[in-house]
């Protein structure tokens, strides 16, 4: 199956009001956003957007506000990994009846596969919902604790998915995704997922990437690929380490809520994060405005 995401892709966060319920009305103004700052897809209900701590039928509504809110202007990839892989099937052909473009899925995670052929199984089975769509294995083994020789997972599920493209790969083993897209010829689509390292996959050949600040921050990383194009690899490493340190004054204020909090400081509300995750506090929004603030508008390069 031919087809390639390239740029930067929206690792899109789930808006909610304050009691957790979802607030889908939010969700075109911040695709009106994304597309207005040139980014090239979007990519739904993944770690960036709680999917895990969503109903069912909360994460087929927000893919559903997504795909209605992109109207083709935006590739959509919907992430319908789930444990029970009944459910992520399903969810699978509900990203194909909205008319997503793509969808990705993580490994099952509390019972977890014991081997690649399991896992090639697991995932040829989730896929079975949307043979129309092309799928991306999302690796991401710091949260579902899945490891698997990739290598092998793609040349067993190359033969048995046909709907594979590629691998959504967040971790940090540069050798590995280097490996990984000169694999038969640079046959499959292996998309960055760790914004720290997008000037470190770049090296490596990686011409597409998924993350949560370029649903913020797109220009700096759309300079940063530009400069690297050209050659001004100094240019590069300048606006990396503004990342690093916006990323690290994020995290290191709030996690995962900072994240989303930090799309406050545009004027797009989306409200707290789900338990086990936790919100931020005033204090610590406070905090964490005037930390981001000082470093300048982290909208722009």
């Amino acid at each position: 199956m031919n087809f390639r995401l390239t740029g930067l892709v929206a690792a899109t966060f789930t808006p909610m009001n304050g009691d957790g319920s979802l607030n889908l009305d939010r969700i075109a103004p911040m695709v009106d956003y994304l597309v207005d700052k040139g980014l090239n897809a979007v990519y739904v209900c993944g770690s960036t957007g709680e999917g895990p701590s969503m109903t069912n039928e909360e994460r087929k509504e927000t893919a559903a506000a997504f795909v209605s809110a992109a109207a083709g202007r935006l590739k959509v990839v919907v992430q319908v990994g789930h444990s029970c892989l009944g459910d992520a099937r399903a969810l699978a052909a509900h990203a194909q009846q909205i008319g997503a473009d793509a969808v990705a899925a993580v490994a099952p995670y509390y019972f977890k596969p014991d081997s690649v052929d399991t896992l090639v199984d697991c995932l040829a089975e989730i896929t079975a919902g949307a043979p129309q769509l092309p799928f991306y294995y999302y690796h991401i083994p710091a949260l579902t604790g899945v490891e698997a020789d990739l290598e092998a997972m793609l040349r067993l599920a190359a033969e048995r998915i046909p709907t594979l493209v590629g691998i959504k790969y967040t971790a940090t083993t540069m050798h590995e995704i280097q490996m990984l897209r000169a694999l038969d010829g640079g046959r499959f689509d292996i998309l960055h997922g760790r914004d720290e390292m997008l000037l470190s996959a770049l090296a490596v050949g990686v011409r597409g990437a998924i993350g949560s600040t370029y649903n913020f921050a797109a220009p700096l990383y759309q300079r940063l690929m530009t400069a690297f194009d050209g050659g001004d690899l100094e240019e590069a490493q300048r606006c990396q380490a503004r990342s690093v340190a916006m990323i690290r004054e994020i995290l290191g204020t709030g996690g995962q809520a900072g994240l989303k909090a930090a799309m406050n400081l545009l004027g797009f509300d989306c409200g707290p994060v789900r338990l086990p995750l936790r919100t931020l506090d005033a204090e610590q929004m406070s905090r964490l405005e005037q930390k981001l603030r000082r470093a300048g508008p982290f909208d722009r390069p």
